[in-house]
């Protein structure tokens, strides 16, 4: 095969959306999984009164791990039964949502932080992608460039024993 074919995984993007104080217990749970420090995400220019959401709200926190992003994978995936469903898997990424973080190997439960869940995204990638997302000379990615479906169920498959249904 040609090794510019190949996939890998570029990044896994952790994130919670919440408010006030449970955006807080949010903010400390992603900085215990991954160790990093996330980004706390505000409201640009929406405005929806019934939802309380306007401008410059803190509504969500997220952190993206590029280094040491397989071994954090292998333990988040632990918390779903390494089962995927097929729908969640559209073209170059999947996601999926945990449900409690105690699932996670190695994770006990913290008393500041409580119960709560994230989402996961996890993002493929390509040899050649960077010509799309560089500043200078941006071009659009050539469709023999995506990671289709099947191509990410394999990988899944053979590298993380993830089942499909």
């Amino acid at each position: 095969m040609n090794p510019t074919r190949e996939i890998f995984i570029e990044k896994v993007v952790l994130n919670i959306g919440a408010t006030g104080e449970k955006l807080e217990r949010g903010y400390k749970l992603l900085q215990r999984i991954t160790g990093q420090k996330p980004m706390r995400v505000k409201v640009k220019r929406k405005r929806i009164p019934t939802w309380g959401v306007r401008p410059g709200l803190e509504v969500g926190a997220v952190v993206t791990v590029r280094k040491g992003h397989e071994e954090l994978l292998r333990r988040i995936l632990v918390a779903v039964e390494n089962k995927l469903k097929k729908k969640q898997v559209p073209i170059n990424h999947f996601a999926f949502g945990v449900k409690e973080y105690i699932e996670i190997p190695g994770m006990e439960y913290q008393r500041d932080v409580g119960i709560m869940g994230f989402d996961c995204i996890v993002v493929f990638s390509r040899c050649g992608r960077r010509v799309s997302t560089r500043s200078l000379k941006k071009t659009p990615l050539p469709k023999k460039q995506y990671i289709s479906r099947e191509e990410m169920i394999k990988y899944m498959e053979d590298n993380f024993k993830t089942t499909f249904r």
